[in-house]
């Protein structure tokens, strides 16, 4: 296939998408929980219609939907492309200042705003096959937002494409961006008989030319200590500090194993990441992920071991946990549909390139869509790096990822 995409107006898009606040925000009442996810997606709205996706819209909570038409006349099933518009709540994605390095030339690289953050090659070596290649990261304050901004430029740029080039074969496409993804709640409000699709796809992979067909089972547990607070003066024998009872707590959870920082591959892990409170009482929220979901009831049940334990140390105090599931493994509901997986796979081989079917130790919308019953396979879009400001982007791995859902699209649409 002979596809030559706009690699420059790709690049204008993911800076301008990028530098619009959408940082997810866990514990709000609204949706989406911040309001640049509203703005971004207005953008998006109003980009799409310009495009010529008439029937373009942002729903109230901030979904954005618009249609590709059919350039065939024979029938062909409704697939689905999403991204999502938030990024996540672990680094600041707000006055993002993302820097251009063109014809990277190989080495470190020293990001301007924190001389201290530094992309190093021995802890990225795919820097080794960009070289030559033109890179984006942030000054070193910030996150970039590639997770998931890269995809949404891709999805952009491929609609825009298509609609300048009728002559490429392709079915009906569902545009879907969702928002709060990051926090777990980015299908909450997407209508599924709406979208009307046989399989989607999640832009919201690393590097290139991997799909992504099973993804971590979540939950996530919050744990909150209550304590005795009174006034330090008087406090023998009477208080019980929350906050020191906490600790106590996170210091009986697995450390050699079950973390993030001691496990790969498939095995799973426990990651306490937030704890806020004072005397009276401490929150953490701890999250549980696993290959084999029945492991997640195990994982909460050390939880629960630990509690007791704690509260016999520090009698007075209670500590309750309540544990919610987030998404599952995508991998049994992608048997639903069989070409979902196998058309990527096709795709990529027919472009020359060697696919690769990958688990991630995370999950996407992906998860929650293919749950609910639309398989949904997670496609790379040159992410590296997500949720640190030493994440950063590579642009020619953003036009592969453009590249190959044209080809996806038009193997949907080609008569088998």
């Amino acid at each position: 296939m002979n596809t030559v995409i706009n690699q420059e107006r790709l690049l204008r898009r993911f800076l301008k998408y990028v530098q619009i606040d959408t940082t997810a925000r866990e514990g709000q009442t609204t949706y989406p929980s911040s309001p640049g996810q509203l703005e971004l997606g207005r953008l998006l709205r109003d980009e799409l219609l310009a495009i010529g996706l008439s029937d373009a819209l942002q729903s109230e909570m901030g979904i954005v939907l618009a249609t590709l038409t059919s350039t065939v006349d024979h029938q062909v099933d409704v697939v689905a492309l999403n991204a999502h518009v938030d990024t996540s709540p672990e680094t600041t994605g707000a006055n993002v200042r993302p820097q251009v390095v063109t014809n990277y030339a190989g080495g470190d690289i020293v990001l301007p705003g924190n001389p201290q953050v530094v992309i190093r090659v021995a802890e990225n070596p795919e820097l080794k096959s960009c070289i030559g290649c033109t890179l984006v990261t942030t000054d070193g304050t910030t996150l970039l937002g590639a997770d998931d901004k890269s995809g949404v430029a891709v999805i952009m740029e491929t609609a825009a494409y298509l609609r300048e080039h009728p002559e490429i074969e392709h079915g009906p496409v569902r545009i879907c961006f969702t928002c709060d993804e990051e926090i777990g709640h980015g299908v909450d409000h997407v209508d599924l008989k709406q979208l009307g699709a046989v399989a989607c796809y999640t832009l919201d992979g690393q590097g290139a030319d991997e799909v992504d067909v099973e993804t971590f089972s979540a939950d996530l547990a919050v744990v909150t200590v209550s304590g005795v607070n009174i006034h330090p003066s008087i406090a023998k024998g009477r208080m019980v500090n929350a906050l020191r009872v906490a600790a106590n707590f996170i210091d009986r959870l697995p450390r050699a194993t079950l973390s993030p920082e001691t496990t790969s591959g498939r095995e799973g892990f426990l990651h306490p990441y937030q704890l806020t409170g004072g005397v009276a009482e401490a929150r953490m929220r701890i999250l549980l992920r696993d290959f084999e979901t029945a492991n997640l009831g195990r994982w909460a049940d050390q939880l629960r071991a630990a509690a007791q334990t704690t509260e016999r140390e520090f009698p007075g105090a209670a500590i309750d946990i309540e544990v919610t599931p987030q998404y599952r493994n995508m991998a049994e509901g992608l048997s639903a549909e069989p070409r979902a997986v196998a058309f990527a796979v096709r795709a990529l081989e027919q472009l020359g390139r060697k696919p690769r079917q990958t688990i991630v130790r995370g999950g996407t919308d992906g998860s929650r869509f293919t749950e609910l019953g639309l398989p949904t396979p997670n496609l790379s879009t040159g992410e590296h790096n997500p949720h640190s400001p030493l994440e950063w982007t590579c642009l020619e791995e953003m036009v592969q990822a453009v590249e190959m859902l044209v080809e996806l699209l038009r193997t949907w649409a080609a008569r088998v």
